[in-house]
């Protein structure tokens, strides 16, 4: 089996992905796959062979039409904008090849967390309390507390802030809309932070891997999370109650989007249960990252996650 691995992307999350990619296509060699990769540059550029300096982004995607073509699933390893959101999924499937992970509709309504936090409501799940501001409103917004102020559409942590006093919301509202001209202000939710990752199996069955707990005093942020400070607990510590109660509301998550793949879904653990902080489609695929982390803990090895990962892969709507 040939796979196509992409990695990059035109978002902050770039080197992130660059990262997945690379770990990704060394796991399926090790697994036995013919593996291709190729990367989206930051403009936009499909780096194959035939692309000289200068080309239009559409001139590159058209000669990297033909990996697409020879290839028997994708595996679309760019996280954030214009990947994650659905954008290469919906590629894939104009082009009838199996993909791995979840579907145009899936990516994007993951991808922006107010669509998750509606759904998320709808599906009899606790968010936290926010509102959605425009970056054009920004010197209008009005401070009532302490609050998290991040961008509608983007991962990684990127444009998130913690907002103690009024005095610092203007510069946390101008952050976010760097990355996005929606902006969602939440209130601060005291809890454990824990994630939960879920896959579908090649067979149709989905279960959700040992919840990982997230160590960090105040905000865990984009530094954190890539400069190996941060620490976590795997399997966390829980009560039979409370895990049983995140990972229900995992599962809920996973099939109320229609989820496929696998995708990891962060919770605060509070005293009245577990609250949606979000869901991502496409999480970081290191073997060091929080996905692989959890499924290492049930005696799923890094090689034999992905190849499941793309054992399951389909065309998107079909």
């Amino acid at each position: 089996m040939r796979v196509l691995v992409i990695g990059g992307g035109q978002n902050a999350e770039h080197d992130v992905s660059l990262a997945s990619a690379a770990a990704v296509a060394e796991a399926l060699g090790v697994g036995g796959y013919e593996v291709d990769t190729v990367t989206i540059s930051r403009d936009g550029i499909w780096e194959v062979a035939g692309v000289s300096e200068g080309a239009t982004a559409a001139f590159s995607l058209a000669l990297a039409m033909r990996l697409l073509a020879e290839a028997d699933v994708v595996f679309p390893a760019v996280h954030g904008a214009l990947g994650e959101d659905g954008v290469l999924a919906a590629l894939c499937a104009l082009a009838g090849v199996r993909v791995v992970g979840s579907g145009p509709r899936v990516g994007a309504i993951g991808m922006d967390k107010w669509a998750t936090k509606l759904v998320a409501e709808a599906a009899g799940l606790r968010t936290a309390r926010g509102r959605l501001i425009d970056a054009a409103d920004c010197g209008d917004a009005e401070f009532d507390g302490p609050v998290v102020v991040k961008p509608v559409s983007a991962g990684s942590s990127y444009g998130v802030s913690l907002v103690r006093d009024a005095d610092e919301l203007g510069a946390a509202l101008q952050e976010a809309a760097r990355f996005d001209r929606r902006i969602l202000v939440e209130e601060v939710v005291q809890g454990r932070e824990i994630d939960v990752a879920v896959i579908r199996e090649p067979s149709g069955v989905r279960w959700a891997a040992p919840p990982l707990e997230i160590h960090a005093s105040g905000l865990f942020d984009t530094a954190m999370k890539y400069d190996g400070s941060a620490r976590f607990t795997v399997p966390a510590r829980l009560s039979e109650d409370d895990a049983t109660a995140l990972r229900r509301a995992a599962l809920t998550m996973f099939d109320a989007l229609g989820c496929a793949g696998v995708a990891r879904m962060d919770f605060f653990l509070t005293a009245e249960g577990p609250v949606l902080n979000e869901i991502n489609t496409m999480p970081g695929l290191t073997a060091a990252s929080q996905v692989p982390r959890m499924f290492a803990a049930a005696d799923v090895s890094y090689v034999d996650l992905v190849s499941r990962l793309v054992r399951a892969a389909e065309v998107p709507g079909r």
